[in-house]
């Protein structure tokens, strides 16, 4: 049976009925990955969210039933898709990304499970797969990681067809290859870096990205022509493809500092740049796939963990990048010293929103992102020692956003 981390006045009887509930929802197969081409199935998320901030069983399942039918986005989930090609052993590299061949995905990776054992089929296939993490705009890696955190079996093995299917590499080999190492301590210090690096020169580097953006060469020979339909991922996967010394440049700190050290300064720095605009749709991303990226880093051998710290720093500023701006230096450097070791044993933040207030918005939000963030950063505030940082942050919702006129043309599939 599924784990949830829970905070709930539930019954027993009524928390067994739930979970029965969850585990059926989380098992269900009846609805494809993504929809309207490349737009992410985000139903097993929120069951998980919800779950996670107390929600009762028919809230979940109604839900779930309601998200099906329409999505926030204005369409309904759709049916499984027959793949293109058969995956096996032989061949199972060759389709990366290349988002013809979902189902036969899963059925290689639910056989490779079965004869491996899910320990080995993780460890043995995500060393591929990684790279890609940030491909369909992180919900691969998200699906994986929460799917891990709740040992859900048919998620797991979803969230690696997900992964092959979307795959967008964040080019490792570039700070493996790199010879400059920043002399950074912490990961806040290297945020701080980059943020002045844009301000000594941001209108060339505005105009360094869009160029790159407008230079539609790589569409359909190595990014696939469906992203560029989405606008925002092509952005993103032109910027993978490209990089920047910066950027794969290696910190200190990745080196220096313990993993368990780095995961709670990356939660730190990712909620506080989600504090520069605080509901930033993009960055709240961040946050929910950081937490994904942690779980799945512990199914990972420990010398394979700090890679995927990398991966994750990496494919964070490739996307900050893409937007061709970066916050600013003083924005972020007065929310440190607003936020650097306030919590909520103290009275400076104590006008503002408490879980009392803000769990049950979550629990009743149509926009499934929201109880997402807010179930993270409830575990990370408890984690942290109480920060005031992420209880602030968890109580400023993000919207739907409007989908671009390039969604007015018909999927490329």
């Amino acid at each position: 049976m599924n784990k949830l981390c829970i905070d709930t006045q539930l019954s027993p009887e009524e928390l067994l009925t739930r979970q029965v509930v969850i585990n059926r929802l989380l098992d269900d197969q009846s609805y494809h990955i993504e929809f309207n081409g490349h737009l992410t199935n985000h139903n097993k998320h929120a069951v998980i969210a919800l779950a996670g901030l107390g929600a009762s069983a028919e809230t979940i399942d109604a839900y779930y039933k309601n998200y099906a039918q329409m999505t926030p986005y204005g369409y309904g989930l759709e049916k499984p898709k027959i793949s293109q090609y058969e995956i096996n052993e032989a061949n199972w590299q060759n389709y990366l990304g290349q988002r013809t061949s979902y189902s036969s995905y899963f059925n290689f990776f639910d056989a490779q499970e079965k004869k491996l054992g899910m320990e080995q089929m993780l460890s043995q296939y995500l060393v591929t797969l990684l790279p890609g993490w940030a491909g369909s705009l992180m919900h691969p890696a998200i699906h994986l990681g929460w799917a891990i955190d709740v040992n859900n079996r048919a998620m797991i093995i979803e969230s690696m067809a997900y992964m092959a299917f979307s795959y967008v590499s964040c080019h490792p080999e570039r700070t493996e290859q790199s010879t400059q190492v920043l002399q950074d301590k912490t990961v806040f210090d290297s945020l701080i870096r980059i943020a002045h690096f844009w301000e000594n020169d941001s209108d060339a580097l505005h105009d360094w990205v869009e160029g790159l953006i407008i230079d539609e060469r790589e569409v359909g020979r190595k990014i696939h022509l469906e992203l560029k339909r989405s606008g925002l991922q092509y952005r993103i996967a032109r910027m993978f493809l490209e990089g920047h010394p910066i950027i794969d440049a290696k910190p200190a700190w990745l080196d220096d500092q313990n993993i368990s050290t780095l995961w709670l300064e990356l939660y730190y720095v990712t909620t506080l740049l989600y504090m520069v605009q605080p509901g930033d749709f993009l960055v709240l991303h961040f946050i929910t796939s950081l937490y994904a990226m942690e779980h799945i880093a512990r199914k990972m051998p420990k010398n394979e963990q700090k890679k995927i710290v990398q991966y994750y720093w990496t494919g964070i500023l490739n996307i900050l990048f893409s937007r061709a701006e970066f916050p600013g230096s003083l924005k972020l450097a007065t929310l440190n010293e607003q936020f650097r070791g306030a919590n909520d044993g103290q009275e400076a933040f104590a006008e503002m929103p408490n879980w009392d207030e803000i769990i049950p918005r979550a629990i009743d939000e149509i926009e499934e992102h929201n109880p997402k963030m807010v179930y993270v950063l409830h575990q990370i505030w408890k984690r942290s020692g109480y920060q005031s940082l992420f209880r602030v942050a968890a109580s400023h919702f993000t919207q739907t956003p409007e989908l671009p006129k390039s969604f007015e043309a018909p999927p490329v599939i």
